[in-house]
């Protein structure tokens, strides 16, 4: 029969798993890489950290194995794992907002007030009849790495100054990260308020691409 400290080891051996989520900072990296691979510069500046602090959670973040890094001359390129360490972090990430007030709280705060939503099977629907046209609004980058099916490239900064090459007789919809990500909230205010029809996807890029929709696949970390 095995001992205490058999079964202790085991489960210490999974908590430097649990423990690895355990920073708001490493979460925010294992949010931007489940849009595509980046180095630790890229990924410092897309997080507003100092390039040591994230090289310092990168390792801890791999060193649990929930990420992969390849050296690419000078620099280190991280990217998710697996798929089921993007599931993982969505299912963190969902789970948060339904069991903890505070999270739910923060995202309300974040995001700002509502905006109409579209579901999957809805947006499908109407892509295969040509009555939307849809956006993504993240940065060029992460559409590059990876994008659903039909969707323009149209990253937020840019979407004033390329409002007139969308369509005007058909509805836009938005995308972005996913449910938690501020940029399809902002461009969808952005284009009611020019006085066009939209709304944004409810889920984002991860959450399509782990259910197999339409996509590109991601580049090569």
């Amino acid at each position: 029969m095995a001992s205490r400290n058999d079964k202790d080891a085991l489960f210490d051996a999974i908590a430097v798993m649990g423990k690895a989520f355990a920073s708001p900072r490493r979460l925010e990296l294992v949010d931007l890489l489940a849009q595509a691979p980046r180095t630790v510069d890229e990924l410092a500046r897309a997080s507003d950290q100092s390039a040591a602090n994230t090289s310092q959670h990168l390792q801890a973040l791999h060193a649990a194995g929930l990420v992969t890094r390849t050296r690419e001359g000078t620099s280190v390129r991280y990217a998710l794992a697996d798929d089921q360490v993007l599931a993982l972090w969505l299912a963190l990430r969902d789970v948060s907002v339904v069991r903890l007030a505070e999270v739910e709280r923060a995202a309300r705060e974040y995001l700002g007030g509502e905006v109409d939503a579209i579901g999957r099977d809805e947006l499908l629907a109407r892509m295969r009849s040509g009555e939307v046209v849809l956006v993504d609004v993240r940065p060029s980058e992460e559409f590059e790495a990876g994008h659903i099916d039909g969707a323009r490239s149209v990253p937020l900064e840019e979407l004033e100054s390329r409002l007139a090459g969308l369509p005007a007789d058909r509805e836009v919809v938005a995308y972005c990260r996913g449910p938690l990500c501020a940029y399809a909230h902002e461009a969808v205010r952005s284009l009611r308020a020019a006085g066009r029809e939209a709304r944004r996807l409810e889920e984002g890029w991860p959450e399509w691409r782990l259910a197999n929709g339409p996509r590109t696949r991601p580049r090569a970390a």
